[in-house]
């Protein structure tokens, strides 16, 4: 009689508080299917058993570990690693469908040697080809004022000769002057002529400088 007492009173012990202090101190989540169950704390996912994702990225074909209990956002941050794809330039696709960051791998149905797709963002392959085009513009127009540059400095060499000769009281040919400035006002107007920005603005702005 005296241990069923101990046990009722044990049970009520155990049991005490209402029941909002209790849902207080246990997290839930809903899995699919309606069941609802103890949410898991990040740290869970590195501590759970590890699987084998095979990850097909166009010619890119590659086995990845991870934790059985990691989310997609954590398998971005892996691919990221060994594609140089940033997370949110990937989009990945399991059976289909394309997965959001924090849906679990366990919970999609992932299980090891599971395959899914990577696909490159379309918005940032787009970003990044605007970005090759505008470089590769850039590099043109400086290799434009380049030619521009070594024309003038040779011009340059001239004008001095010119100079010398000017000032050591030796006659100068007018056609002389007048040759060396219009070469000069010709590579003006390449220069003048050559869209640019960037880097290749500030260099243009120098040599516009160095004519005047």
């Amino acid at each position: 009689m005296s241990n069923n007492t101990n046990n009722r009173s044990s049970s009520r012990t155990l049991f005490s508080g209402s029941a909002e202090d209790r849902s207080d101190a246990i997290d839930w989540e809903l899995r699919p299917g309606g069941m609802l169950v103890q949410k898991r704390d990040d740290g869970d996912a590195a501590a759970g058993p590890m699987i084998k994702v095979k990850v097909s990225h166009g010619s890119y074909q590659r086995e990845v570990s991870i934790p059985a209990q990691a989310t997609f956002g954590d398998l971005k941050k892996l691919l990221s690693q060994e594609t140089g794809l940033e997370p949110q330039e990937q989009r990945l696709l399991f059976r289909g469908k394309e997965k959001e960051n924090d849906e679990h791998l366990h919970i999609a149905g992932v299980k090891d040697m599971a395959k899914v797709i990577l696909m490159e963002d379309p918005a940032s392959k787009e970003r990044k080809l605007e970005e090759m085009k505008r470089n590769q513009s850039i590099t043109k127009s400086c290799q434009a004022i380049s030619a521009v540059k070594a024309e003038v400095d040779k011009l340059s060499v001239q004008v001095s000769a010119i100079e010398a000769a000017v000032n050591g009281g030796t006659k100068v040919a007018d056609n002389n002057f007048i040759v060396v400035t219009e070469m000069l006002m010709i590579q003006l107007l390449k220069l003048d002529s050559i869209e640019a920005e960037g880097e290749a603005k500030a260099q243009r702005r120098i040599e516009d400088l160095h004519l005047q």
